[in-house]
């Protein structure tokens, strides 16, 4: 019976090349001569520090680009609010990876509406969908593709004939 797996991650090795694009772009920057700006990734999450927080909304577009250049997502980004402290300006940026309970849900409900005939399972970070035909299969990712879909990083894995 055909399947495929709906997951939400993204290739560390790609954010970071990302992150690295993005600071060299801050440092050849015109704006951001002699200020000390600048990304530091760490295992979920990319560290952006600026001297005043709008550098920080100038860095975050940049982050932003470099990351739907290397192909990745920017719907994994969970920005935070910045931290202003005197002549200093941090902010953090959380990358999501797997779907969480609730948003697993929320696919599973999605495609039942939808009355195609497929089953979907929650199994653990990621949603399983087996159906009989490979057309159903394909519609379900449709489905989850279109604007009216979840708005989540979704990739789709494994998918068996």
């Amino acid at each position: 019976m055909p399947s495929f797996d709906i997951v939400s991650e993204f290739d560390r090795h790609e954010a970071q090349n990302a992150v690295d694009q993005a600071n060299r772009e801050v440092q050849g920057r015109f704006d951001f001569r002699g200020v000390d700006a600048g990304f530091e990734l760490s295992d979920e999450s990319v560290a952006l520090h600026a001297e005043v927080d709008f550098q920080l909304k100038q860095m975050l577009d940049i982050l932003r680009n470099k990351l739907i250049a290397r192909s990745i997502d920017p719907r994994i980004m969970d920005v935070q609010d910045a931290e202003l402290s005197g002549v200093k300006a941090r902010q953090t940026v959380a990358l999501k990876q797997g779907l969480e309970q609730k948003e697993a849900k929320d696919i599973v409900k999605r495609i039942k509406d939808s009355k195609l005939k497929v089953q979907a399972q929650i199994q653990g970070d990621k949603v399983r969908v087996t159906g009989k035909k490979r057309d159903d299969l394909q519609s379900v990712m449709a489905l989850l593709r279109a604007d009216e879909g979840p708005d989540l990083a979704l990739q789709f894995d494994n998918f068996r004939d």
